[in-house]
């Protein structure tokens, strides 16, 4: 293949291969997953698989995108449960946009858009659709009601909620990318969590 195929062709045993390859994935990583292994978890044969993803990173960026859409949504129905205190909101934010950047899935999912990319620009492209862009949308979309309330004061929308996530991959992410990390104790990442929020609340919180 010279390019990554984006459309996925969906049938009866579509989301019972997905829900297998996550278990194969989330066990053996990337390159350990074996189309085999994939198939017997998902009790199908491999022309059933590779009649829904012909490439086995097609079906990892399947899973990828899928858990990004889980923690989105999760993360609106929280916002949208109630009138929560700014602060409360962005902690929550903080703490799952964390806890996916450090996931196997997540470090993963990073490593191998960022080898890849070169040579199929469509993987990157849907991962970066599918992981900042997600993100940046459900914050903008938070950080507008925010203002509207009067709890913030901000012009550009996109670049406050970049920031937040970049103040909240400071310390550690790297490490873990790098391998030279794999432990995140929770009062180190509360610090950084908290420091994000300080920090995004001097920049944009209502003064009065």
């Amino acid at each position: 293949m010279t390019q990554v195929q984006v459309g996925i062709k969906k049938g009866r045993k579509f989301d019972q291969v997905l829900d297998g390859a996550r278990k194969v994935f989330l066990r053996d990583g990337f390159e350990g997953a074996s189309v085999d292994d994939i198939a017997r978890e998902a009790g199908v044969s491999k022309a059933t698989l590779y009649s829904y993803f012909p490439d086995k990173r097609l079906l990892f960026m399947a899973i990828a995108t899928g858990e990004c859409q889980r923690q989105a949504d999760e993360a609106l129905e929280f916002i949208n449960a109630g009138d929560r205190p700014v602060r409360e909101v962005l902690r929550y934010a903080g703490h799952k946009l964390i806890d996916y950047i450090t996931s196997p899935l997540g470090l993963q999912t990073y490593r191998l858009c960022m080898a890849e990319t070169d040579r199929f620009p469509a993987l990157g492209q849907q991962f970066y659709a599918s992981g900042p862009l997600l993100v940046r949308a459900r914050m903008v979309e938070y950080l507008r009601t925010a203002v509207a309330r009067g709890d913030l004061v901000i012009e550009d929308f996109d670049l406050a909620a970049d920031q937040f996530a970049e103040l909240c991959k400071v310390d550690a992410y790297h490490g873990f990318l790098c391998g030279v990390t794999s432990d995140y104790p929770p009062a180190r990442r509360d610090r950084v969590i908290e420091g994000a929020i300080e920090m995004f609340l001097a920049r944009y919180g209502a003064r009065g």
